[in-house]
């Protein structure tokens, strides 16, 4: 499957802002470049102390498939969102969230019985987090398999989702349904398993459904202490081994290293870029899911096949940049970095 971003033929002329794919000799039009299915919650961020010394919290957009959305229409992709928040006061506010930065919210269903998700986020003095949800139930896993809209994901090139969606039965259904739509369709899968362990019932529940996306995925992007935990190895590159014993479906897997950078496996290449660190950094919420926008735009705008170790490079260099800046400000959805302040990182 190659994308075509130039000499598009007479009959789709009209539809240039259109992504066009060949597959097998074929032209197919794809309205959308990336659909995304998940949670989409409230991060409440800490900022700050009240007068008498009480934690004060700003209440940000937040959800990792949203966030990588975000990223992705900043840099100039068609995107599309699938799931469910509250019909309450935090639930128009993401709707109005989701919307303002470009993103198509048609599939986002608001509940009328359940409310919100919420995230209570305690950042660490190095930037690092700590979540604390209120989600027994949240809307988000209230989305339902006849919710899927399959002509939706048919009409993406890529499909993108995570494991917030895969913890409880309901929306679990959903996601697979969504899956199977993707894989039938030939619609390129990516996958973040972003585990956050207080959503399981237990780690061997999460592990679980970890491996089922993994037979599903073209496409992984997997932190280090993720693939720790998933494989058993602490080296990155046999963790890399043991997923494509299992799963080598899987084209591009990328592990994100914290302050130590990314690395790229494609082929027989390894591929390794370091951090961008920033002085001035004060949490790190949607970072990866900022890298993870930056990777799928690589991969609308160049496919999957044949890419070098020079591509690779050059699109961890941008991915990092990115993910730098954003760790520099408060919640992430509403303040992607601009193409134009990442041309100024890397300069």
């Amino acid at each position: 499957m190659i994308s075509v971003t130039q000499a598009v033929s007479e009959p789709y002329a009209k539809c240039a802002s259109d992504t066009v794919v060949y597959r097998k000799g074929k032209s197919i039009m794809k309205k959308y470049d990336v659909t995304a299915l998940g949670e989409l919650l409230i991060d409440f961020t800490e900022n700050g102390t009240s007068g008498q010394g009480n934690p004060l919290f700003e209440a940000n957009p937040g959800g990792a498939p949203c966030n990588v959305l975000a990223m992705l229409g900043k840099l100039g992709d068609r995107t599309a969102f699938i799931g469910k928040v509250g019909k309450d006061f935090f639930g128009t506010q993401l709707r109005e969230a989701v919307e303002e930065v470009g993103i198509d919210a048609s599939y986002l269903y608001m509940d009328e019985h359940v409310h919100t998700t919420l995230a209570l986020v305690h950042t660490f003095p190095d930037g690092d987090r700590d979540f604390s949800f209120y989600r027994e139930p949240g809307a988000d896993m209230m989305l339902t398999e006849e919710e899927v809209p399959e002509e939706l994901i048919r009409d993406s090139k890529i499909f993108h989702f995570g494991t917030l969606s895969m913890t409880h039965e309901g929306v679990r259904r959903a996601t697979k349904k969504a899956l199977l739509v993707a894989k039938e369709a030939g619609t390129t899968i990516s996958f973040d398993p972003n585990l956050r362990p207080p959503l399981w019932k237990s780690l061997d529940d999460a592990k679980e459904q970890v491996l089922c996306g993994l037979g599903f995925c073209d496409v992984l992007k997997i932190s280090d202490n993720e693939i720790q935990w998933l494989t058993g190895e602490e080296d990155f590159t046999q963790g890399v081994g043991w997923i494509r014993e299992r799963y080598p479906q899987i084209r591009l897997i990328l592990v994100s290293m914290g302050k130590d950078g990314s690395r790229a496996y494609y082929g027989d290449s390894i591929v390794e870029v370091p951090a961008r660190l920033c002085p001035d950094t004060i949490e790190t919420t949607g970072a990866g899911d900022t890298f993870c926008g930056c990777v799928l735009h690589y991969v609308c705008e160049h496919g999957l096949d044949g890419l070098s170790e020079g591509d690779l490079k050059e699109m961890l260099t941008f991915a990092n940049a990115a993910a730098s800046i954003i760790t520099t400000r408060k919640g992430a959805l509403r303040v992607m970095p601009t193409p134009e302040e990442i041309g100024k990182v890397l300069a």
